[in-house]
């Protein structure tokens, strides 16, 4: 993401694009633009200012939104789509602090598949569900948008599968990808 970043002009600012550009019927305050996308109040506003007289997002009563109307909209959201802001090594890196990690799976978002039910899969012992939380959060403001995502112990992840659980099925079903799999699956 560092090249991209130089070419948008830094970090913030395409952190701020993708929360708009993935979240398009959302109205967000400059406060909600700082909180989510992990920013400054004082970047949050100039990003949201310089995007706003760009004509990507436009203001409204309580705050701002995409406009849908902006010529290259359908270009930014394709290359936003096919430039990952985060690697499936950071990925790793990040949850491997909430716990002994067996599986991770990805889909969704970071497969481009929209219809997916979840984006991240996270199968472990002695998971942290706090720091998980967290981890998932810092990982949202990258990517710019709310992840779905579940976490398994991965004694409860066995018996699921073993009852061919719907949703364990779906995921392991449909297009996924396992960046992490000592549990042969």
């Amino acid at each position: 993401m560092r090249s991209v970043s130089y070419i948008f002009g830094g970090g913030a600012k395409i952190k701020i694009i993708r929360l708009f550009v993935f979240n398009p019927n959302v109205i967000f305050t400059t406060t909600q633009v700082a909180s989510r996308a992990k920013e400054k109040q004082n970047i949050a506003r100039r990003e949201v200012r310089i995007l706003a007289r760009a004509g990507l997002i436009r203001r409204r009563s309580k705050g701002f939104i995409l406009d849908a109307s902006y010529s290259y909209l359908p270009a930014i959201e394709n290359f936003l789509i096919d430039v990952t802001p985060i690697t499936e090594k950071e990925i790793i890196r990040k949850i491997s602090r909430a716990g002994n990690i067996k599986l991770i799976l990805i889909s969704g978002l970071f497969l481009h598949e929209r219809d997916s039910r979840i984006d991240i899969l996270v199968v472990g012992d002695h998971l942290s569900q706090a720091k998980l939380l967290s981890i998932i959060s810092l990982i949202e403001a990258e990517v710019g948008k709310e992840l779905r995502y579940a976490a398994f112990e991965t004694t409860d992840f066995q018996y699921r599968l073993s009852l061919y659980d719907k949703l364990i099925r779906d995921i392991l079903d449909y297009k996924h990808k396992k960046i992490i799999n000592k549990l042969g699956i």
